[in-house]
């Protein structure tokens, strides 16, 4: 069993930065691939980022890519999203996930993550 929590959100002017944390729970936190998504209001789940078990590999979406920076520290069961030159746009609730599929399985729908943090608000003002 791992458990998600957020954390470091908070409001920001836009141009400015934020590092969002997800702590887990759990001896077995190294094992999964965490991804990042977000949700504005009036609007559907939006993949973020994703980083490998072991920090190898990262993905961003376009949107967020050049700006963003996920890293994770596998002694501490944490992982890190660096936000830069955050924009009123990238204002959301941001949650983490973990998942231990892969190939076919790796989907991005809910329901292809084992737990999910329970979110933190980002708000960026003009």
């Amino acid at each position: 069993q791992v458990q998600l929590v957020e954390s470091g959100g908070g409001l920001v002017q836009a141009g400015g930065s934020l590092r969002l944390s997800c702590g887990a729970s759990g001896h077995t936190f190294s094992m999964y691939t965490m991804d990042w998504f977000r949700q504005a209001p009036g609007k559907e789940r939006e993949f973020v980022a994703t980083i490998s078990w072991n920090g190898a590999v990262t993905n961003y979406a376009d949107s967020v890519k050049g700006r963003f920076t996920l890293s994770r520290d596998n002694a501490k069961n944490t992982v890190y999203l660096q936000m830069n030159s955050l924009k009123p746009e990238d204002t959301a609730v941001y949650y983490c996930a973990a998942t231990l599929r892969t190939g076919a399985l790796r989907t991005r729908a809910a329901q292809a993550y084992d737990y999910w943090g329970q979110g933190t608000q980002v708000t960026v003002s003009s």
